[in-house]
């Protein structure tokens, strides 16, 4: 017989236990039923207890009766938008992360969504394997404490504090180089093509003929790499740039 315990975080919402495996939650407001129905099956796959709405009124209507661990929010929605939203989950509850995951893709709305208290900030269409990669950093607790800490060998990035160091020494980015090393980190392990490292990063559409991006990845390479014997970014040709554990 298989029994389900809750055990309610100080700090976050619900967590479940199945067989001694910590669930967390996620609640979703997306007015597409499709999208909506995707993300859910996605992220119980991989390994989320999923509670998905079609409205913003609907997710705050459950999250006043039992909080999450992670929200991910449309903007464009009926009734009450992302905004909205966005703002009574800050008002009831500071910690819980929250994810927008948008069609609106203008600089303007990213920096509206993030300066309203915005943990990140997705555009349509997106990739799930970075939506899982972004989950898990986001998702990350320690007795009910968020975790904001990517660690990749001894190469560690704190990303409340801004901070970055390798073997305990602080190394100084400039904000590009610091958004293309939270990249790579985010996406351990995965190959990132110039094309998405530009669109990522920069913001613009990847025509070829620049080496911007090989340019910033030399960059890092000088402050993360140099004087260690494992290398940690690496070029794989014809494809692009992964972080990982190397030689």
């Amino acid at each position: 017989m298989n029994f389900t315990y809750r055990a309610v975080s100080e700090r976050h919402g619900s967590v479940s236990v199945l067989g001694g495996i910590m669930k967390q939650l996620i609640y979703i407001a997306e007015d597409e039923k499709k999208i909506r129905e995707t993300l859910r099956s996605f992220l119980e796959n991989d390994g989320y207890e999923v509670c998905a709405f079609e409205t913003g009124d609907a997710l705050l209507g459950a999250f006043f009766k039992r909080r999450s661990d992670l929200v991910i929010l449309d903007i464009m929605m009926p009734k009450a938008d992302g905004f909205a939203v966005l703002d009574a989950l800050r008002s009831m509850n500071k910690m819980t992360p929250v994810i927008f995951l948008t069609a609106r893709d203008s600089v303007s709305d990213r920096v509206k969504g993030l300066d309203r208290g915005a943990n990140d900030y997705l555009v349509k269409p997106f990739s799930f394997e970075e939506l899982s990669a972004r989950l898990r950093v986001m998702t990350r607790t320690s007795y009910g404490v968020m975790s904001n800490v990517i660690c990749v060998s001894d190469l560690s990035m704190d990303c409340n504090a801004h901070t970055v160091s390798r073997g305990g020494v602080e190394i100084h980015l400039s904000a590009k180089e610091y958004a293309l090393l939270e990249y790579l980190m985010y996406n351990q392990g995965r190959v990132l093509s110039r094309e998405m490292i530009e669109d990522h990063i920069w913001n613009f559409d990847y025509e070829g003929g620049t080496n911007v991006v090989d340019v910033y990845i030399s960059y890092l390479r000088k402050k993360v790499d140099d004087g260690h014997d494992e290398k940690l970014i690496h070029t794989v040709r014809g494809r692009g740039f992964v972080l990982k554990e190397g030689v």
